[in-house]
């Protein structure tokens, strides 16, 4: 089984999807992509693997976004893709890549829609919020 995680260790979404990852019996290959970004065409592969445009995956928190006018619509999604090629803090994560699918984990427990093995039993967050456990199709 092959999964990939984007993920950003100092960020708690991120942390818990990578624990939701690992408590699902799989260990995951993890990019950390501050520190080795993906390539233009994987990140316009993920992007259009997930169905979502270039805006919707970037991040505004903690960012140059701001000052960048990244909410201006006069950005394309080739210069948007620029951006966060050159600012990977832009890119929102985590990202996921299972052989389910491809999604953007937020909130983490979004990643029970992607794993093989999405009966990880109850899950508590960092924040201690309780992630239910899933019911098993019948």
């Amino acid at each position: 089984m092959s999964i990939t995680i984007y993920h950003n260790p100092a960020c708690g979404t991120s942390r818990n999807t990578l624990a939701m990852i690992r408590q699902s019996g799989e260990e995951p290959e993890i990019t950390e992509y501050l520190k080795t970004p993906p390539s233009r065409a994987t990140l316009v592969d993920l992007i259009k693997r997930m169905g979502i445009r270039p805006r919707e995956l970037l991040r505004q928190k903690g960012t140059p976004y701001a000052e960048l006018d990244l909410g201006n619509p006069k950005w394309t999604d080739d210069q948007l893709i620029d951006f966060m090629l050159e600012h990977p803090i832009l890119i929102n994560r985590p990202i996921v890549v299972t052989p389910l699918g491809v999604k953007l984990c937020r909130p983490s427990e979004a990643v029970l829609d992607i794993l093989p093995n999405p009966h990880i039993g109850s899950f508590t967050k960092e924040d201690a919020e309780v992630v239910p456990a899933r019911k098993s199709a019948k």
